[in-house]
């Protein structure tokens, strides 16, 4: 259960209106170690399985979608420790503050110069900017100025660290929702960078034996999003009930169309606590099949991704089915409502979760 004197509706407002986590949200993330909800606690993290980080998102993302998306993407790209050398994990994420933001857009390229990169590009949707200490970009290799290219003739990519004074940040944020994620771009140019700051994010690419990071990062990014999107959802129809309550209160709906609204809040609801049901339960299987096998099977990994899509349709439709009985107080601006509304029309449109299959 969150602090309701530091997470609330008038904070929620605070924070779109600064567009960016306010500093008494900081406080808690650093002190509660959200941003290192996958890194090993030996490093200052809290070493969290896949089933216990979920959950926590999801009641992150149910106070406020920007809360519980930039600790999300900020703690996945934290995810990033399992593949990264020895001294370079001992170097970034010791202290209380670290925070990593990334984008997985490909935007940049990085030119191998006997013992270092040449790295340019720019990079687009780093949701933690303003706050991150150390940014994480995806660039093609070259050699010399020469691309370097895989068995199948495809550039080879690498992730890349990134300190946050080696980087300008673009305000390249300015959506209708999710405005206090401050998911704004970034680029360099000419940045010379040791080798040792290269990773790459592949299961048998892992450098620590943690389950975690033997999970797919596929998988993962799905999962995570969708518990998200689940956290606004919830979030979003309790906010459409309440509105309509006070409505009623107000100007009393027959019984005729009070019995169709409570009919149709019911079976929405129900459906929804099912999705949930499911989707934690495909994770919780997953999670021991790794634990046992040292691996995921393949029907178990299209298993993850369907009922993430799956949940992420529902959360469309169920949300689409609800919000004609919020009224007015959902298109007024400034009310808690729209926010949320906004959020989760916002969120509900990553790339990942789009489509069905």
């Amino acid at each position: 259960m969150l602090d309701p004197f530091i997470f609330n509706a008038a904070s929620s407002a605070k924070a779109e209106q600064i567009a960016e986590l306010p500093p008494e949200w900081l406080e808690v993330i650093y002190r509660e170690k959200w941003f290192k909800l996958f890194v090993p606690r030996e490093l200052g993290g809290l070493g969290f399985s896949l089933p216990e980080a979920l959950k926590i998102v999801e009641e992150l993302a149910f106070a406020d979608g920007s809360l519980g998306w930039t600790v999300t993407l900020c703690a996945g790209a934290g995810w990033f420790v399992g593949f990264m050398e020895k001294d370079l994990r001992q170097e970034v994420f010791p202290g209380p503050k670290v925070c990593l933001a990334g984008s997985g857009f490909v935007g940049g390229k990085a030119d191998l110069q006997g013992e270092e990169y040449l790295v340019s590009g720019s990079w687009t949707y780093a949701s933690g900017a303003l706050h991150a200490t150390h940014f994480t970009a995806n660039c093609e290799l070259l050699k010399n100025g020469k691309a370097i290219v895989d068995e199948s003739g495809n550039p080879v990519v690498k992730a890349f660290i990134l300190k946050k004074e080696e980087v300008k940040i673009l305000d390249g944020w300015n959506y209708m929702g999710m405005i206090a994620t401050g998911s704004h771009a970034f680029k360099t140019e000419n940045l010379r960078v040791p080798l040792n700051r290269a990773f790459e994010i592949l299961p048998e690419k892992a450098t620590l034996n943690e389950p975690i990071y033997r999970y797919p990062f596929f998988q993962f990014a799905e999962v995570t999003l969708a518990a998200n999107i689940l956290g606004i959802t919830r979030h979003l129809i309790e906010l459409i009930e309440k509105s309509f309550k006070a409505r009623h209160a107000n100007r009393k709906y027959d019984k005729r169309h009070l019995d169709y609204f409570e009919k149709v809040f019911e079976k929405q609801n129900k459906k929804l606590k099912s999705l949930k049901k499911e989707f934690h339960s495909a994770i919780e299987s997953s999670w021991k099949e790794l634990q046992k096998e040292g691996k995921i099977s393949k029907s178990s990994l299209k298993k993850i991704s369907r009922i993430s899509r799956k949940l992420t349709q529902n959360c469309r439709q169920i949300s689409g089915k609800l919000y004609p009985f919020a009224g007015l107080e959902a298109a007024k601006s400034h009310t808690e409502l729209n926010r949320v509304w906004r959020d989760f029309n916002t969120v509900s449109q990553h790339a990942l979760l789009i489509f069905p299959f």
